[in-house]
């Protein structure tokens, strides 16, 4: 399905739910694509327990450009995206989320579109080697529950527990979460639940 934003066209790629009882929408991060492991994964275990999956790729990936450009932008676009898929699925309760930059606009505007709940993967607290530079105000900020799936290994840093509603930290997984994406659909999967 193609949406049209204030920035261009973005795509949702929609996996439909038998009987759905929530619509959960993803976005890939600055340099992926909706084809990652980990969101395929909660792809698979999100339809398994009701939910209608949109997997977004952004109007800044669709025009080719390699980065999201401003937080403002990109958020206005998104939004525009939320709130079509909301049109064609009227009445779900929405989830949404998404992975590194993804998990921080899925924050960001969760709030502004209604969202029940987000699912944060690999969110980036800060730059590589760069702590200094914390992210972790829009995750405290969010102004929803917020799960948060990272790896041990992650260079973009762990967020602390208490800026997340609950925080998983799987081990031997680095920022990708391919290692094991079956279980990182399991956790989004079990967290789901209280929502449908």
């Amino acid at each position: 399905m193609q949406v049209m934003t204030p920035r261009g066209p973005a795509m949702a790629e929609i996996d439909e739910a038998e009987d759905p009882r929530l619509l959960l929408v993803m976005t890939h991060g600055a340099g992926g694509g909706v084809d990652s492991p980990d969101l395929l994964a909660v792809r698979d275990a999100a339809l398994a327990v009701g939910a209608t999956v949109a997997r977004v790729t952004q109007a800044f990936r669709v025009a080719g450009a390699r980065a999201p450009g401003s937080a403002a932008a990109q958020d206005e676009a998104w939004e525009s995206v939320v709130n079509a898929l909301r049109e064609r699925f009227p009445g779900l309760p929405l989830v949404q989320g998404g992975r590194s930059n993804g998990a921080r606009l899925a924050c960001r505007t969760a709030k502004a579109v209604g969202a029940v709940t987000v699912v944060a993967l690999a969110y980036p607290v800060h730059p590589p080697g760069k702590p200094e530079r914390s992210r972790a105000d829009e995750l405290r900020e969010a102004g929803v529950d917020v799960l948060v799936v990272n790896g041990d290994r992650d260079p973009f840093g762990i967020p602390d527990a208490e800026d997340a509603a609950r925080l998983v930290v799987l081990p031997g997984e680095n920022h990708d979460l391919n290692k094991n994406p079956a279980r990182v659909g399991e956790i989004v999967a079990e967290w789901l639940t209280r929502y449908a």
